[in-house]
C-alpha cells in the first residue's frame, strides 16, 4: 500500500517505522486540510482529529506545536503562561521553515528542526485519533499514547 503514496506521505511512514509505530498513512481523494474534512472523510467524530497547530514565541521566536483535538481551540494565553512567553499563530513561511511541511497537513513528527510539543489532554479520552502525514490529504490512525510517545509531547490542557 505504501507504494502508491507521494513521497512526502512516504517520508512520514517511514519515519513512523522508525518510531516503532505501526500505523498506517493513507492518502485520500479529497483534502483532509480542516478538522471537519478528515471527520467526514474518516467517518470519525471531529474530537478524534488530531489538528497539529504551530505558534511562535513573540520574544523569541521559537516554534511550539499544539497537537489539539478537532473539536477544541487552542487558548493561546494559557500555553503562553505554560511557556513563560506569549505565543501566536505562525505564519505559513514560518511554519514550512520550521516543520518542513505546509499548514494543513503537518505530521505530528519528523519535523525540520526540534519543537516543543504540546498535545491536548481532550485526544486521551479516544480510543483512536487520526493526526496528519505531510499532505493535506494523508493522515494515518494512532492509539493518542502511542502519539504522545512518538511525538514526544507533553500532555496539557489547551483549552482551558
Amino acid at each position: 500500500m505504501t507504494k502508491s503514496l507521494s513521497p512526502t506521505a512516504l517520508k512520514v511512514q517511514e519515519l513512523l517505522r522508525q518510531l516503532g509505530c505501526r500505523s498506517q498513512v493513507i492518502e485520500l481523494p479529497d483534502s483532509t486540510r480542516t478538522a471537519a474534512d478528515a471527520a467526514r472523510a474518516n467517518g470519525c467524530e471531529i474530537g478524534q482529529i488530531a489538528k497539529s497547530l504551530v505558534f511562535v514565541t513573540r520574544d523569541s521566536c521559537r516554534p511550539v506545536l499544539v497537537i489539539t483535538s478537532g473539536a477544541n481551540r487552542v487558548n493561546e494565553k494559557l500555553i503562553g503562561e505554560l511557556l513563560g512567553e506569549p505565543i501566536q499563530k505562525a505564519d505559513a513561511d514560518f511554519v514550512r521553515q520550521a516543520t518542513g511541511y505546509a499548514v494543513g497537513g503537518i505530521p505530528p513528527v519528523g519535523h525540520r528542526q526540534e519543537i516543543l510539543t504540546f498535545i491536548d489532554r481532550d485526544l486521551l479520552q479516544y480510543g483512536e485519533i487520526w493526526a496528519a502525514a505531510g499532505t493535506p490529504n494523508s493522515q494515518f490512525r494512532v492509539a493518542p499514547q502511542e502519539l504522545v510517545e512518538i511525538s514526544g509531547g507533553r500532555v496539557v490542557s489547551v483549552t482551558n
